[in-house]
Order: structure tokens, then C-alpha cells, then sequence
């Protein structure tokens, strides 16, 4: 009973060692995220390499590690007074997207990098600023966040962290210059709709001047048309009237040709006939007119002794 209770706390200890010694070394267990290295210092030098991710082992008391988180973080440059190449103030807010690239630098050469870029960033932006005058500043942000992550970027690479993207979210001119360019703003607005305005115009005119020109070549057309259809139908009433007079002439010379000196000594009769029965007292006819009646003077003569010899023979009988 008595060895049993000497052994008790001698087993106790043993335990009590065991246990310690067990706890001693599951606290060098250590789980590391996908996006987390650890740098481990051992008696204060830095072990080559990172850890991780997954489990690993520091040594306890003797071995520190340090965490590094590799995604992706931005930290904002507070609002800076700068002065542009123009010597005008301006009020500047910037985003500032960063990345460690390389776990081992950013502890070892770097204590606190966040607040080491901040510094950095703000003396930098008001450098990029200073070599720009104030309407570049407003019109080319993209300009000044590519030369301002270019100026970041090669400064914080040799702390094993990247710049990836600066972004200027807001750039604030002084009240009076604001006021200055609303009111330049508003008069390329008016200037650009009074240009806008006179170009429909111009166009306008230039299109019915087109049009006009379009109907007057189009009249012209129909005019030259209608005058080559009208002098055709001319040509074609000229043709077929000396056509119809042709035929005529020629159906008179036929029945002329067969009329003898009788029959027209009748037709001079009825003609001199017509003449008497006018009622004007004068006549006028040309100096044909006896080689007209010539014919009619022969008839009258042959027909004379026909007369003579018909009212001899009725006295001598």
C-alpha cells in the first residue's frame, strides 16, 4: 500500500512530463491558407524560402513566423493638396490596388509596407501632378495613373510587392476655377449647337438647291421631249398634207389632161360670171388674164362663121 502510494507521484510526473512535452510539440502546428506564406526566423535569421500553404512546423521558442497574405489589397492615399505645372491647387483622392509577389522582401526589407507606400504614393503623386498642367489633369486620368503606378511599382519592386493598379477617384479644383470651366463648358456647348444648327442649315440649302436642280433638269427634259415629240408630229402632219396634196394634184392633172378647149371655154364663162354678179365695181385682173381667155376668143371665132353660114342659107332659100 505504501510502494503504491511512492509510486503515484512518480507516475504523475511522468505524465505531467509527457503531456508537456506532447503540448510543446503540437504548438509548433501550424495551417497556412492557400493565399498565405510564412517566413520563419530561426534564433532571429530568416530561414530560405517561405512555408505553406497547408500544414507546417515552426519550432516552438526557437522558431518565429511571420504571415503573409498574398491576395490582392488597395489602401487609400487621403485627400492631398497638390499644385499643378500651371501653378493652380487642386485636391487629389487616390486608390492604390497592390500585390506581394514576393513573401521573403516584404518582411524582411520592408517593416511596415502599407505605411512605407502611403509616404511614397503621396510624394509621388504630388510629383506627377507638379509636371502637369491643370486641364491635362482634368482630361488625362488615365495618363496619370499609368505614370504614377509606373513611378509606385518601380519603388515597391524591391520590397517583393507589385503595384497593380492606381485609380484618381476624384479630382477637385478650386470653387473659382470649377465656376470657370461650367461656364467655359456651357459656352462650347452653346458654340457647338450653334455649329450643329448652321451645318443642318447648310445641308438643308444644299439639298433643296439639289432638288431645284434635280426639277429644273427634269422640266428641261420633259420640254425638249415634248418639243422633238411635237416637231415630229409636225413633220408627220407636213408629210401626210403633202401627201394628200401630191394625190389631189395629181387626180386634177388627171382630169384636166382629158378636158378639151370647150369645156374649159365654159368653165372661163362661169368664172367671168361669178365676177359679174359681185357686187364690187372695180376689177382688177392681171396681164394673163388675155392669154386666160384666148382660148375662149378662139372658140367665139370658129363658132362665128358657123352662124354666118346657118343664116345664109335660110335667106337664100
Amino acid at each position: 500500500m505504501l510502494q503504491g502510494l511512492i509510486l503515484s507521484p512518480m507516475l504523475l510526473l511522468v505524465i505531467i512530463i509527457v503531456a508537456f512535452i506532447l503540448i510543446f510539440i503540437l504548438s509548433g502546428i501550424r495551417v497556412l491558407a492557400e493565399y498565405e506564406r510564412a517566413v520563419i526566423f530561426r534564433l532571429g535569421r530568416a530561414l530560405p524560402g517561405v512555408k505553406g500553404p497547408g500544414i507546417i512546423y515552426v519550432i516552438p521558442i526557437i522558431d518565429k513566423m511571420v504571415k503573409v497574405d498574398l491576395r490582392e489589397h488597395f489602401f487609400e492615399i487621403p485627400r492631398q493638396r497638390c499644385i499643378t505645372k500651371d501653378n493652380a491647387p487642386v485636391d487629389v483622392d487616390v486608390l492604390i490596388y497592390y500585390k506581394v509577389v514576393d513573401a521573403r522582401d516584404s518582411v524582411i526589407k520592408v517593416r511596415n509596407f502599407r505605411d512605407a507606400a502611403v509616404g511614397i504614393a503621396q510624394t509621388t503623386l504630388r510629383s506627377v501632378i507638379g509636371d502637369i498642367v491643370l486641364d491635362d489633369v482634368l482630361a488625362k486620368r488615365e495618363y496619370i495613373n499609368q505614370v504614377l503606378r509606373e513611378k509606385l511599382d518601380e519603388i515597391t519592386g524591391r520590397w517583393g510587392v507589385k503595384i497593380t493598379l492606381v485609380e484618381i477617384r476624384e479630382i477637385e479644383p478650386p470653387a473659382k476655377v470649377s465656376e470657370a470651366m461650367i461656364r467655359q463648358m456651357e459656352s462650347e456647348r452653346i458654340r457647338r449647337a450653334m455649329v450643329t444648327e448652321a451645318d443642318g442649315k447648310r445641308e438643308s440649302a444644299i439639298k433643296v438647291a439639289e432638288g431645284e436642280k434635280q426639277a429644273a433638269i427634269l422640266k428641261a427634259e420633259g420640254e425638249r421631249q415634248a418639243a422633238i415629240l411635237k416637231a415630229e408630229g409636225e413633220k408627220e402632219a407636213m408629210i401626210l398634207k403633202a401627201e394628200g396634196f401630191a394625190i389631189a394634184l395629181e387626180k386634177i392633172f388627171n382630169v384636166a389632161k382629158n378636158l378639151d378647149e370647150k369645156t374649159m371655154a365654159l368653165q372661163y364663162l362661169e368664172t367671168l360670171k361669178a365676177l359679174g354678179s359681185s357686187p364690187s365695181t372695180k376689177f382688177i385682173f392681171p396681164v394673163e388674164f388675155l392669154s386666160l381667155i384666148s382660148p375662149l376668143r378662139e372658140f367665139l371665132q370658129s363658132a362665128t362663121p358657123t352662124a354666118e353660114s346657118t343664116s345664109k342659107g335660110s335667106s337664100g332659100e
